[in-house]
């Protein structure tokens, strides 16, 4: 099955900035709504964003809305998230998936399955 790469974290100070990217070979990333998610220590995933087909509507989270920017190169096959003003609250390990529905409830893992995720970690 699809499974995602994705990569681009790191450690970073607080009001740094990272652009994570979300790969997948043998798979049209421009065919479907990618959504980007993170889990916590101890925490469950959340949804933090995610971009729906190729008009570009977007949906951000309320803990990240105007610092994070999703966008998609459907010539790279890649869907980014370019996260600024990064907060110590935002250290997760960040996945991206296949989503659906309107704000991107729901999570199509039998179209493509999670990937190892990428950690970012914000502290001084």
């Amino acid at each position: 099955q699809v499974q995602f790469v994705e990569s681009g974290g790191g450690l970073v100070q607080p009001e740094g900035s990272l652009r994570l990217s979300c790969a997948a070979s043998g798979f049209t990333l421009g065919s479907y709504d990618i959504g980007w998610f993170r889990q916590a220590p101890g925490k469950e995933r959340e949804r933090v964003s995610c971009i729906r087909d190729n008009a570009g509507r977007t949906y951000y989270a309320d803990s990240v809305k105007d610092r994070f920017t999703i966008s998609r190169d459907n010539a790279k096959n890649t869907v980014y998230l370019q996260m600024n003003g990064l907060k110590p609250e935002d250290t997760a390990v960040y996945y991206c998936a296949v989503v659906q529905g309107p704000n991107c409830p729901i999570i199509r893992t039998d179209l493509a399955s999670w990937g190892q995720g990428t950690l970012v970690t914000v502290s001084s």
